[in-house]
């Protein structure tokens, strides 16, 4: 058994093993994207109605393990082999096997994200720790920001507990000391925090949810304090960018929000893998 372990951790072995766990990870992703707001939508109406003194809505159970995930079109209950992540997708051509029903490409888009991510924290990182860490951070993100692109919404169910995590992960110093960490998930928080009081005060407007401010925290309990500035720079770039395609291309009027979860998620990936050297490049052209 030891043995096994050994070659599974091998540095030739390790990123094949880290792929195929990923992309398992990554359709159980697209269950918490698509089941968690229907959840949370759920508890609303149960803590509202209990508030007006009724009886809670009767609706079918729901949770992230059960019922079987089923196609929405016919209810056609999903077989063991028709969810094999990416290659039922393709033997089925993207259709589903009883109505015909489209499935969407995001599906296994997702299933490969999370899966080739995985894959690059193995021969990032090496086998130990620090991959595996940095494997939940990544789609723990995936999902947070597919949701927030959905919804608008960013769960606390997802951000508080990969901030706490960030701290716990950096307990032994994996990515920075505990020190930096603490220090980058108050910082991280209270810089968006300061951003949305300025803004609605200047315009009485919400210019970002409270979410994003959790979320920063979060990448900021990960990667440490210094590396938050390149965090919010990327974002703002990435967010910029898109937000004016958008309004350009899509003809998106500019009163339609656009989720910053996703760009915040995006950016705080690349740091966790480039950060210090785009940092390192910032500054030296300044310097």
């Amino acid at each position: 058994m030891s043995e096994t372990f050994t070659q599974l951790m091998s540095p030739a072995v390790f990123p094949w093993v880290a792929l195929l766990v990923g992309l398992a990870v990554g359709s159980f992703l697209n269950v918490v994207i698509y089941r968690l707001p229907k959840m949370m939508e759920h508890d609303w109406h149960a803590q509202c109605a209990e508030l007006r003194g009724e009886s809670p809505p009767q609706t079918e159970p729901l949770g992230l393990a059960l019922p079987r995930s089923r196609c929405p079109g016919c209810g056609h209950q999903i077989t063991a082999l028709e969810n094999i992540p990416v290659l039922s997708w393709v033997w089925l051509r993207g259709r589903c096997s009883a109505c015909k029903t489209t499935i969407s490409l995001r599906y296994p888009i997702i299933e490969l994200t999370a899966g080739l991510s995985a894959a690059y924290c193995a021969r990032h990182f090496g086998p130990g720790f620090a991959a595996a860490g940095a494997m939940v951070f990544i789609w723990t993100i995936l999902a947070a920001s597919m949701i927030d692109f959905d919804t608008q919404l960013l769960p606390d169910s997802m951000t508080l507990p990969l901030l706490w995590l960030g701290l716990l992960v950096n307990l032994g110093g994996t990515f920075v000391d505990l020190r930096t960490a603490v220090i980058g998930a108050a910082a991280g928080y209270l810089c968006l925090w300061s951003v949305y009081w300025l803004f609605k005060l200047a315009t009485g407007k919400e210019g970002m949810g409270f979410g994003d401010f959790k979320l920063l925290a979060a990448i900021g309990a990960w990667l440490g304090w210094a590396l938050l500035p390149v965090v919010i720079l990327l974002s703002s770039l990435v967010g910029s960018i898109i937000g004016i395609g958008l309004i350009v291309l899509a003809r998106r009027g500019r009163e339609v929000p656009i989720p910053f979860g996703p760009y915040l998620g995006a950016a705080g990936i690349i740091a966790l893998f480039w950060g210090r050297q785009i940092s390192d490049l910032i500054w030296s052209r300044f310097a």
